[in-house]
This record gives C-alpha cells, sequence and structure tokens, in this order.
C-alpha cells in the first residue's frame, strides 16, 4: 500500500469543495480571492514603498541642510590652515635646559648653532627624553633630525645623542 501525497490530498479536498459550491458562490469566493490578493499585493509591496520615500522625501531638506553646514565648515577650516599661527619661540640654549630640568633630565651637552642643537644624555631614563621630545615637538615644532641611543645596563637607561631642528612643521 502507497502513502498518499500530501499535496494531492489537499487538492482533492479543495476539488470537493470548491464542487460543491453553487456558481454564485464560486462568484463570490473568486471576487473575494481578489480582493484579498490585491490587499496583500498593496499592503506587502506598494505601501512599504510610498510610506519610505514619504519618509525620505521629509528628511531630505534636514540632510540638505546638513550638507551645507558641513561644506562652510570645509570652507572655514580651509581659511584657518591658510592663516599664519603665531610663531614659537626660538630655540635656545636656556629653554632647552629648562625643558630638560621640568623633567628631570640632565644632559652632558647642549650646543645650540642657529635653528639645529646637539644634545648627549648620559644615563637618562629612555621614557622621560622620549616625552621630552614629544612636549618640544607640539609647543616649539622642534623636530629630531638624528638620534642614536645605547642602551645601559639599567632597565630604562640609555645613553644618547641628538641632533633637532627648529623649523616649520
Amino acid at each position: 500500500m502507497s502513502k498518499p501525497n500530501p499535496i494531492q490530498d489537499l487538492r482533492a479536498r479543495a476539488d470537493a469543495f470548491w464542487q460543491v459550491r453553487t456558481e454564485q458562490e464560486r462568484k463570490l469566493l473568486r471576487i473575494a480571492g481578489i480582493v484579498v490578493g490585491a490587499g496583500l499585493f498593496y499592503s506587502l509591496l506598494i505601501d512599504p514603498a510610498l510610506s519610505g520615500r514619504a519618509a525620505l522625501h521629509k528628511s531630505l531638506p534636514e540632510l540638505h541642510q546638513q550638507a551645507a553646514e558641513m561644506q562652510n565648515m570645509a570652507r572655514e577650516a580651509q581659511a584657518l590652515q591658510s592663516q599664519n599661527t603665531i610663531a614659537p619661540t626660538p630655540m635656545t640654549r636656556e629653554n632647552l635646559n629648562a625643558g630638560l630640568a621640568a623633567r628631570g633630565l640632565t644632559p652632558q651637552s647642549v650646543n645650540v648653532t642657529g635653528e639645529y642643537a646637539k644634545v648627549q644624555f648620559n644615563g637618562a631614563q629612555y621614557a622621560g627624553v622620549v616625552a621630552w621630545l614629544d612636549a618640544i615637538r607640539t609647543e616649539s615644532r622642534i623636530a629630531v633630525v638624528d638620534a642614536s641611543f645605547t642602551a645601559q645596563d639599567a632597565p630604562g637607561v640609555v645613553n644618547g645623542s641628538l641632533t633637532l631642528r627648529q623649523g616649520a612643521r
């Protein structure tokens, strides 16, 4: 005995249901099916598209306003970038020694010639030297041209030689 197919069983039941209906009932059922199908089509496909379009149309002026503000800020940033900034204080032996002393560093020697400086350390804390270099880079626009470090036996202690230059960015 073979097992009945559920789809064929369902189709047979629907066919039997349809056959016992009168022509007028069949016509009403067809119309009701068309109305339900059209309602589903509208509610699943048309309405979300229309409401999404309306929401986008509503938010468009705000987005235009934000874009205009961003363009104004970009123009302002570009104008500020082209303005002259305050020149940093010139690099002097006294300024370098004061910055080193503020970070607890004692250099072996500091020689300043024009816009260049040569600083030598013996037994300095590497973290302190790096912090000092970062500070003079941001505050006085002094950059490292050449650096040479030699690690010592104690952790974090180095001997070093730095060549610094003060100049434009």
